[in-house]
C-alpha cells in the first residue's frame, strides 16, 4: 500500500479510466452523467439514506434513471454519480485487493442505477464480473 492515501483527484482519475473502459454503445447513454468524488456523503444524504455512519456509503447515483426519462420532460439537475473517497479507502483497507478495481466496481454499480438496475441486480452483475476475471 502507498505511504499516503490517494487524493480526491487520484480517485477521480481512477474513475475516469474505469469509465473509459465501458463499451461505447453503453457509455453513450451515460455521457451526460457527471462523476464527482467527495470525501464523505453530506449530512442530508446520510439522513435521507438512514446511514448509521457516512462510511456506510461508497457511492451514490443521484438522478432519474433512463427508463423513467422522457424527451418531453423539463430538464432537471444533471445526473451525478458520487464516489466517496474515505469509505472507499476504508473498504479497500479492510478487504484488500486492487484499489483501482474497487473504484471501477463502485462506479459501474452506480452507473448501473442510471440504466435502471436495482442494487440487487448490480450486486449479481458485479459478482459475475468478479468470477469471470
Amino acid at each position: 500500500m502507498p505511504d499516503s492515501d490517494p487524493s480526491l483527484q487520484e480517485i477521480a482519475d481512477m474513475a475516469d479510466r474505469a469509465y473509459a473502459e465501458i463499451p461505447r454503445n453503453l457509455a453513450r447513454h451515460a455521457d451526460a452523467v457527471m462523476i464527482r468524488v467527495l470525501d464523505l456523503p453530506d449530512a442530508q444524504t446520510c439522513r435521507e439514506m438512514e446511514l448509521d455512519s457516512p462510511f456506510d456509503l461508497l457511492g451514490l447515483y443521484h438522478g432519474i434513471h433512463l427508463a423513467e426519462k422522457s424527451a418531453f420532460d423539463m430538464p432537471q439537475s444533471p445526473d451525478i454519480v458520487y464516489l466517496y473517497r474515505l469509505p472507499i479507502l476504508e473498504e479497500w483497507r479492510e478487504v484488500g485487493g486492487d484499489l483501482e478495481c474497487l473504484v471501477r466496481e463502485v462506479l459501474l454499480h452506480e452507473i448501473g442505477h442510471h440504466f435502471g438496475f436495482s442494487d440487487e441486480a448490480m450486486e449479481r452483475i458485479c459478482a459475475e464480473a468478479r468470477r469471470a476475471s
